[in-house]
């Protein structure tokens, strides 16, 4: 079992394509750690941009979809979507793992790695800044998935499965980064 972990789609059919390959009926659920839809006036247009398409594929989907609110998702991402995007945050737990997931525009690094420790976090999920990043502080794995629609190093996908956490460039599908996460 997996789960797939992306961010900052922006409404582009073009960046779910390439994210589905990685879909499978081993993939438990989806986390998206928001900007679904919207690309914001800060970026340019999405490579094929259809937000409404896009949306009615997150609607069709047979698995979990676990989504943060972005800072360019509304209320109206909300009532076109059949699943919460949760603000400020989503909390899960998948296999005795704690998961938190945020955009990443609330809450600073250092106010991540606090709440990481106080809650015991195993894995905390954000998105927001479109750098795909995995690193290890402390006891917590950290993942920035970045953009798959507009990233600013590469676009990333995050995979957790068999308590490890890898993450992959979009453009060649080679594996970035590995963390195992400690028993």
């Amino acid at each position: 079992m997996k789960i797939v972990i992306i961010s900052d789609t922006h409404g582009s059919l073009s960046a779910w394509e390439k994210v589905k390959v990685y879909v499978g009926s081993d993939t438990t659920c989806i986390i998206h750690a928001g900007d679904l839809y919207y690309f914001g006036p800060r970026n340019p247009l999405p490579e094929c941009y259809s937000p409404g398409t896009l949306a009615n594929q997150f609607n069709s989907l047979v698995i979990p979809l676990i989504c943060a609110k972005g800072n360019c998702d509304s209320d109206v991402d909300q009532i076109v979507s059949n699943f919460p995007l949760c603000e400020p945050f989503a909390f899960s737990i998948y296999e005795g793992l704690r998961i938190f997931i945020t955009h990443g525009h609330k809450f600073n690094k250092e106010q991540l790695i606090t709440l990481s420790k106080l809650w015991a976090i195993d894995l905390c999920i954000t998105g927001h800044t479109h750098t795909a990043s995995l690193e290890k502080i402390g006891k917590t794995i950290f993942l920035n998935p970045g953009s798959c629609a507009l990233p600013k190093n590469f676009p990333g996908i995050g995979l957790l499965s068999d308590r490890c956490v890898e993450l992959y460039n979009l453009n060649d599908n080679s594996l970035v980064n590995r963390i195992t996460l400690s028993e």
